[in-house]
Parts: C-alpha cells; structure tokens; sequence
C-alpha cells in the first residue's frame, strides 16, 4: 500500500511539473506574441524617414497600375523607408488611392508622408537623373522653373527669368506660335503680370543642352503649350474663355484639387463664382501674390492689395499662378456639377477628400466637422 501510495505521490508530482512547464511555455508564447504585435503595430505607423541625415535622392519609377504594395517594395528595395508596412498602412489609412506614375527622386530622408503627398501630385514623364535635361513639373512657378535651371544647366537663374519677361522675345514667340500669346498681349491687367510667360512653360523634359541660351530653352517650353493647345483653340473659345483665362484657372485647379474628379468639380465652382462676379478666393493665388509658401494664411494676408490676391479682387486676376498639367487644362474646359451651383469648397487635407457647398451656412458646417489643421478651408471660401 505505502509503496503505491508514493508510485501516485509521484505521478502527481511529474503531472503537475509538466503542467508548470506547459504553464510557463504558454506565458512565453503569449508574452513574445504580445511584444511582436507590439513591435508590428510600432512598425506599420512609423512614418519617419529611414535616414534624416541622408538627403542623397535615388530614382524610383512608378508604373501605371501599381499599388500601394508594388510602390513600397520599390522605395524598400532603392533602401530610401523604414519599412513597407508604414508604407501600406499610411497610403491605407489616409484612404488614399491616387498614387501617379511617372519617375521621382527620393532620399532616405524623405518622411513617408512627403514621399506619398509627392506620389499623389505625379511624377516626370522621363527620367530625373539624366544631367542633360530639366524637367518642368505640372504647378511649377516659373521662379521654381529657373531655381533648378540655375542649379543644373549652364544658364544662370537671373537669364532665365530675364528670358520670360524679356518684352521683344514674347513678341516673337507671339508670332511663332499664333493663337497662344494672343489673349495675354490684349489682357487688361497686362500691366501686372509678374512674369510675362507663366503658365506658358508646359510640364515635361527638356534637353537644355540643344539650346545654346535661355531664351532658346523657354522656346523649347512655349513651343510645346503650342503643341498640346493648338488643337484645342476652338474648343476654349466655344467656353466662352481666352487662352489665358483657361491657363489661369487651370493653375488654380491644379494646385486644389488631387485628381480628375476633384480637378473639374473645383473648376466648375471657380466657374460660377465668376458668373457671379464673386472673388474666387483662392490660398493659392494670395500665396503666389505675396510669395509665400505658408501653411495658413492671416487676415492681413487676404487684404493684400496685390492685384494676385483673389481674396480682394474679383475676376482671374493678371494671369497664371503656376505651369498647369494637360488634365488640369481639361478640367476647365469639361467642368462638373455646374448644375449643383456650388460656390465653396473645402479639403480634408488628411484624406484628400473635397466637400463642395451652394451656400455659405453649409460650407460653414462641413468647415467645421474637420479636424483643425487637416483643412483647407480658403479655397474658394469666404473670409
């Protein structure tokens, strides 16, 4: 009896050491699974750069139909971000799905959230790291046009900018190419132009080693609105515009809206405002009239007496504000929902979306339903 009695006493024992074991096996699992979903869950919303300190830029090229995953294993495999996850779930939960072709230069300095607000805006045509070329993106200035001329061509930024404000060589342009210079030569606010060619320089890649000056390099760029516009003359005199009033709402358009369907419903609202002879009340053209890349603009900023501000003045003012894009061009002359009569907008600037209103108290509302500082509330509103 004694002898069984201590055979179970036994068995007891190993059962219950076994059960400490598998206890404390199951303890580890469950602590090294919560530390590796909190490793995850730090890993997927860590946007900040690879490297802050390496601001060499790499080329990486988008290919139309790529999503979020194709373009994080393209930035991971160029070694320019942290990991592919925060990628995935930036580009995921901002509700982003507008991420543009085209090639672009990175460095490892590049915060995700610069990388994709640079993704959504599109990419060059051709490649960025070929030293004899020079791109015109769609809504640069021409003041960012000649910074990089100055930087990677022979011509000095001070001859670019003469060049496009140069009185006799607009003139010629004017006669070589028909029908483009045309409206801005008669415009009423000639006088207050900044530079005589913005909005001319059409957005590509040029080869400024076959120009033997400045003034042959901006040909090259007003040469090609030639091309993309000529056709489409007729089509903007049936709207009931000039060549320089699409341009200028154009430039307008593209700096506010995010994608074709933005771009035009923006369009349409910028259309009515001026059937209403209301201001259009764009940032970016107050931006442009002070120079001045602020975030937020003050009350004393929308008073400006610059006749750029479209705060103050009513109308499409002297002209361009940047070199818009073809789509942004199509988008004026194909508005949308013009029949909605809306007159104000207002961006969700964390997801991109547009909220669009046919009065003042509703815009007021949608306004106030956004998260401060994730609001674009001047474009096109009151102030």
């Amino acid at each position: 009896m004694n002898n069984g009695k201590r055979r179970q006493g036994k068995k007891r024992s190993r059962q219950g050491k076994w059960r400490l074991i598998i206890l404390f096996l199951v303890l580890v699992a469950l602590i090294a699974g919560g530390i590796a979903f909190v490793l995850n869950y730090q890993d997927e919303r860590d946007y900040s750069a690879l490297n802050s300190q390496d601001k060499k830029n790499k080329q990486v090229k988008v290919k139309d139909g790529d999503d979020a995953e194709d373009v994080a294993d393209k930035l991971d495999k160029a070694k320019l971000i942290r990991s592919k996850k925060a990628f995935v779930h930036y580009v995921s939960s901002h509700d982003i799905s507008n991420l543009k072709s085209g090639y672009y230069l990175f460095a490892p300095s590049d915060s995700i959230n610069e990388m994709v607000k640079t993704l959504r805006h599109g990419g060059a045509s051709s490649p960025l790291n070929n030293q004899e070329t020079i791109t015109v993106r769609e809504g640069e200035t021409i003041e960012d046009i000649a910074a990089e001329v100055g930087q990677k061509t022979k011509f000095t930024k001070a001859e670019f900018l003469k060049a496009v404000n140069n009185k006799a060589f607009f003139n010629r342009l004017k006669e070589a190419y028909p029908g483009l210079l045309d409206s801005e030569a008669s415009s009423k606010n000639v006088k207050d132009i900044r530079y005589r060619l913005e909005g001319y320089l059409y957005p590509a890649t040029y080869n400024w080693k076959d120009s033997n000056n400045a003034r042959e390099l901006v040909n090259q760029m007003v040469a090609q609105s030639y091309t993309q516009l000529k056709n489409q003359f007729d089509t903007i005199k049936d709207a009931g515009l000039t060549v320089h009033e699409t341009l200028t709402l154009a430039s307008l358009v593209e700096r506010e809206g995010i994608d074709q369907d933005s771009r035009q419903t923006i369009a349409g609202v910028f259309l009515n405002r001026i059937d209403k002879d209301m201001p259009l009340q764009s940032d970016i053209a107050t931006k442009y009239a002070l120079k001045t890349k602020k975030t937020n603009l003050s009350n004393k900023d929308v008073q400006s007496s610059n006749p750029y501000n479209l705060y103050k003045y009513s109308g499409y003012g002297p002209g361009p504000f940047n070199n818009p894009s073809a789509s942004s061009i199509e988008a004026v002359l194909n508005p949308k929902d013009r029949d909605k009569n809306y007159l104000y907008f207002v961006a969700n600037l964390k997801n991109g979306k547009v909220y669009y209103s046919a009065n003042y108290d509703d815009h007021l509302g949608k306004s106030g339903d956004l998260e401060e500082g994730n609001t674009a509330v001047g474009d096109a509103a009151d102030n």
